[in-house]
């Protein structure tokens, strides 16, 4: 389904953040969704940040990657848009290092402007993976809370929407208690960080040793249990959730899964997906990811996805291999499988 020609229009003003989902016509025989509205606030003479309203051709997704900033924050978002993406997801560092070079205004104007030039929507980043706020070790747990405030800052300087990070890991202490011990560690958090825009979505965890997030429960936890559930939302890996012991293979265990969820949680919470494939099965609570269609997920649960309504707005992160088929970037064909299985 293609759309007509459409107008973007960049809104600035001095008032609080408002997002809407909405409709509108265009100048063709088809309608778009607009998906979000992004109003940005600063004082007068400042330097602001335009962003366009979102808005895609019904049945489209707003599907896209994560992708290296190698040179630069603005080569990820041009590749997103190289490839054909509409949405991208990145580090605003090293994964496997505490400290990182801080972010310069050129890196932020230049990743901006990259991302209004690619018309990418709801870009996120992913933290750092050294991050445990749920372990007991006090050491850990304080180098942990004061790299994710860098973390939120870093996102919030260049506009993200989402940090998307794992809950945590308990180690040798009971579930219960180091759950606790990420309520405590995001209340600190927030604190600390009051008025940003971005949010922290939890990523549901495939539950590998002994990490966190492997049930609809623990989100849930973490997010009733803050001080300020608002700052927070949830990123849906199909990999993760799959080899944590959710079926997604038929329309029936597709459906009980999210009414599960729904249940536990709440669909309201969802703010993106992940989307992988699964090297290991069922359970398994190994957590391998796979390309699309090409693992123990099959096609199947990625097609009912796809054509999910209720998921329709919401940004969707590839976090597959990096490698080339027939001279081809996995990351396209991925793209292109996807994309082929909207009805």
């Amino acid at each position: 389904m293609s759309a007509g020609p459409i107008r973007s229009t960049v809104i600035a003003f001095c008032a609080n953040e408002r997002r809407i989902r909405n409709r509108i016509e265009c100048d063709g025989p088809h309608h778009v969704s607009i998906l979000s509205l992004r109003i940005e606030i600063f004082p007068q003479g400042s330097m602001a940040s335009r962003w366009t309203m979102s808005y895609l051709p019904d049945m489209q997704r707003l599907i896209g990657s994560h992708l290296s900033i190698a040179g630069g924050y603005y080569k990820a978002a041009d590749a997103a848009g190289a490839l054909g993406m509409a949405t991208v997801q990145i580090f605003t560092k090293s994964s496997n290092q505490w400290r990182g070079k801080p972010l310069t205004d050129e890196d932020v104007r230049l990743f901006q402007e990259a991302v209004v030039r690619n018309n990418l929507q709801q870009p996120c980043a992913h933290d750092s993976y050294l991050i445990n706020l749920g372990s007991m070790n006090d050491e850990l747990w304080h180098k942990s809370i004061e790299a994710f405030v860098v973390e939120l800052e870093r996102a919030e300087t260049l506009g993200l929407v989402g940090l998307v990070t794992h809950p945590g890991a308990a180690g040798e202490s009971e579930e219960e208690d180091a759950l606790a011990r990420v309520v405590e560690a995001f209340n600190i958090i927030n604190s600390r960080t009051a008025g940003f825009r971005v949010q922290t979505w939890i990523e549901a965890t495939a539950g590998q040793g002994s990490t966190l997030g492997y049930r609809f429960e623990h989100l849930a936890y973490i997010i009733n249990e803050s001080q300020d559930p608002d700052r927070f939302g949830v990123c849906v890996d199909t990999c993760h959730i799959f080899a944590a012991g959710y079926p997604l293979g038929t329309p029936a265990e597709y459906a009980a899964t999210f009414q599960e969820f729904d249940d536990v949680v709440g669909l309201d919470q969802i703010r993106a997906f992940h989307l992988n494939d699964s090297k290991k099965p069922l359970a398994s609570r190994v957590d391998r990811h796979d390309h699309i269609g090409e693992g123990m997920l099959g096609l199947e649960p990625f097609r009912h996805l796809m054509n999910d309504s209720r998921f329709a707005h919401l940004p969707m992160y590839l976090e597959t291999k990096k490698e080339e088929r027939d001279g081809e970037e996995m990351d396209a064909v991925n793209l292109r499988t996807l994309l082929g299985l909207i009805r």
